[in-house]
């Protein structure tokens, strides 16, 4: 073999070398993010049933209820409600933070990535 076979097969052993690390970084990727959530829990699915049936007897006791006991159950689907949306914004901001890490650590790798080839190409 010639010098620049040699060479191209370096490369393309390189190459694979680099295909299957990205591979395994992707399944890596792919199991943090099955982690965080892609399907809801047990514990999740339970929550959100509780207060649906919280809120479902609380609307029925205030419908045929008098008026003092009306005032509390609708307070207490107010406040049930309240609750949920306080949850569903702590989950999206957990989400965000998740996809900051995520773009973060992409810029970080890809600077990397920059600064090898510019190196590799002053060294040629």
């Amino acid at each position: 073999m010639d010098k620049g076979e040699e060479q191209m097969e370096d490369e393309l052993s390189d190459l694979k070398k680099e295909l299957d690390h990205f591979q395994q970084e992707k399944e890596r990727v792919r199991a943090i993010v099955g982690k965080i959530g892609g399907v809801p829990k047990f514990r999740t699915k339970l929550v959100n049933v509780l207060f649906i049936i919280v809120i479902v007897i609380s609307v029925i006791i205030s419908i045929f209820s008098d008026r003092s006991l009306r005032l509390l159950m609708i307070e207490l689907a107010t406040v049930t409600l309240s609750v949920k949306i306080i949850y569903l914004i702590h989950c999206q901001m957990r989400v965000n933070h998740f996809q900051f890490w995520i773009l973060s650590s992409l810029e970080w790798r890809i600077n990397e990535i920059m600064r090898q080839i510019k190196t590799q190409m002053r060294k040629e």
